[in-house]
């Protein structure tokens, strides 16, 4: 006997008919044996109609009353679930984020979970029940119901698969697993067996859509095993887990790709202490992130040029501020370009594995890609291009690196 958490996300659940077919899926579980708890999202597109909802009710909204109205879509999934699994004779009940409950922080549209009393329902499941719980949604201290910002079910799922020590969580979406780069763009990319949490959390931090990072990260922290499997087919999916689980990593696991990335270059900036603190202060005080920065000084030491990225929905307003800022920092200009993408190359065989950079660097030259941006950790290289070349890159580097398929 095993216990699993299983999470199905909006296309799984996108219908009356589409819940019955994922209410199968944890049936066949619960007849192997197995103790099940199931997290649902909320209908395909009902999230989108709730936000709307909210916008044209208030353009300016408490966020207390927006997580009220956008938490219920998975509410009705869940108790659907629940009807679903009745109608086939399992036994089951759906259980709401204040139910249990899953405590969060007071930061409302972007919680973060601190507890689940999953005491309740862990008496339940050892009675054969099957619970079902709305993901994306928590409680506070002062019991007013919270969300956890987009793509939340997954961490709802992870978090309550720590709770309950569950063997596994699987997270049920549209694609059977987790590729070596997007099959849409790279026809012979590869569905990978396995994966290390590191090489999935750089993996969807750098643009790749299977699994929300949040999720990643505390699944990581927690040692929950995750698996990406499809809903509508019943092949093999992916295993992410620790590295010890894998015999024999690949130098590069995969390559992923981010169009939500635009470059902003600072121009003549004085090179002096305190500079940068007050050019990217600023920014972190108005929640716009910084990722890529790349600083060259002028031989005399006496003026540089800064260049860094931020998420493509900042880009002007990170241009505004920047430009609000000049006067008073000092720099000549400020050169902003959204017709940019980031790609990435992953995994955790760079740790001992010389070139991999070097062979990135010589493959797009090789196509004429110009680099204007480079980062690395210690299982990543990130270069930032024209977007223009955005397809060529990820073919060209997911052959140099020996992914393609058979």
């Amino acid at each position: 006997m095993a216990r699993i958490v299983q999470k199905f996300g909006g296309t799984s659940v996108a219908d009356v008919e589409c819940i019955r077919k994922a209410a199968k899926k944890a049936k066949a579980e619960v007849d192997a044996g197995n103790e099940v708890a199931v997290v649902v999202s909320a209908m395909a597109g009902v999230t989108d109609q709730l936000v709307e909802y909210v916008g044209t009710m208030s353009p300016i909204y408490d966020a207390c009353e927006y997580d009220g109205v956008v938490s219920s879509g998975e509410q009705v999934t869940a108790g659907l679930m629940a009807m679903a699994l009745q109608d086939i004779g399992v036994q089951a009940r759906s259980w709401l984020g204040w139910q249990l409950p899953v405590r969060t922080d007071d930061s409302h549209s972007r919680a973060r979970i601190k507890t689940i009393d999953s005491s309740e329902v862990d008496l339940r499941l050892k009675e054969g029940e099957v619970a079902v719980m709305p993901g994306f949604q928590g409680i506070t201290e002062n019991e007013r119901v919270t969300t956890l910002g987009r793509g939340g079910s997954d961490t709802s799922a992870v978090a309550l698969a720590g709770a309950l020590n569950a063997d596994r969580c699987d997270i049920y979406t549209d694609v059977d697993g987790v590729y070596t780069c997007d099959p849409r763009i790279v026809l012979k990319a590869q569905k990978l067996d396995r994966i290390t949490y590191e090489e999935m959390l750089e993996m969807a931090s750098q643009g790749a859509k299977v699994l929300q990072t949040r999720s990643v990260e505390m699944a990581m922290n927690h040692g929950v095993r995750l698996y990406v499997r499809s809903t509508f087919t019943d092949s093999e999916g992916t295993l992410v887990c620790d590295e010890d689980e894998i015999l024999e990593n690949q130098v590069v696991s995969g390559i992923a790709y981010s169009r939500d990335e635009a470059k902003i270059t600072l121009v003549q900036v004085p090179d002096r202490p305190g500079v940068a603190a007050a050019i990217f202060g600023p920014l972190a005080d108005e929640n716009v992130n910084v990722d890529m920065i790349v600083q060259s000084t002028a031989a005399d030491g006496a003026l540089t040029d800064i260049t860094f990225t931020v998420a493509k929905i900042d880009y002007h307003r990170a241009e505004q501020m920047l430009g609000d800022l000049q006067k008073r920092i000092g720099f000549q200009s400020v050169i902003a370009d959204s017709d940019v993408v980031k790609v990435s190359v992953i995994g955790v065989g760079m740790r001992s594995h010389a070139g991999v950079a070097q062979l990135m660097f010589k493959t797009l030259s090789e196509k004429g890609i110009n680099l204007q941006v480079i980062s690395t950790s210690e299982i990543k290289v990130s270069v930032l291009i024209a977007e223009e070349y955005a397809e060529l890159a990820l073919r060209a580097l997911h052959t140099a690196y020996g992914l393609d398929a058979d």
